[in-house]
């Protein structure tokens, strides 16, 4: 069984796929209300040198499912026209 988001929570994790500074340094997910937010997150510092999260969030897109992995998307069974 999948993990699944309960409400008005969410999870951070190490982005181990960090190449850039640009690159968030955690990457997550969080649901609000129903809809599920992606998270990123960078470690920055203050002024005073405390450091801190800095994070962004933007609303997940959907997974494209089109019922098939074997035929690029055609219909189950539909023959593609060229």
């Amino acid at each position: 069984m999948a993990y699944e988001l309960k409400e008005l929570q969410g999870s951070l994790f190490k982005n181990s796929k960090k190449t850039t500074e640009q690159h968030p340094d955690y990457t997550g997910k969080l649901k609000v209300n129903g809809v599920e937010l992606m998270l990123s997150a960078w470690v920055a510092k203050t002024k005073d040198g405390s450091s801190y999260l800095n994070i962004k969030a933007k609303e997940a897109m959907p997974s494209v499912n089109t019922g098939s992995s074997d035929n690029f998307g055609a219909a189950n069974g539909t023959d593609l026209p060229f």
